[in-house]
């Protein structure tokens, strides 16, 4: 079986759209036929990962625990943009698993490595 390296790029808040739980649902799958998956959360795609998520008022189930169970399927590369995390008043500590915070220029490269990006 040939390995590709998949990357899906998180840009949208977690909630009022399906792309967060898209991108989730097609990081598993990826993970399930063993590929080499990874994560970018820029812009409000940071907010996916804030600890807390209250979703009463947009009757959805928060999915934040979603993400804590990515190391069962081998989904340990999660990288956030510095610039979108700070320009949001957050920091690593606000975030509910561990994440690679990387300069803009530097996730571009990281980008630039992989066979199949994906954009949400």
């Amino acid at each position: 079986m040939t390995i590709k390296k998949f990357m899906m790029v998180n840009r949208k808040a977690p909630y009022g759209t399906v792309y967060a739980l898209e991108s989730l649902e097609v990081v598993l799958i990826a993970a399930a036929f063993e590929q080499d998956v990874s994560l970018a959360f820029l812009d409000d795609g940071v907010y996916q990962l804030k600890k807390g998520h209250q979703t009463k008022g947009v009757e959805m189930k928060a999915f934040e625990k979603t993400y804590g169970a990515l190391e069962d399927y081998d989904v340990t590369k999660l990288y956030v943009d510095q610039e979108s995390l700070a320009g949001r008043g957050l920091t690593a500590d606000d975030l509910c698993v561990p994440v690679e915070i990387m300069s803009r220029a530097d996730l571009g490269k990281r980008m630039e490595e992989q066979d199949v990006l994906l954009s949400f």
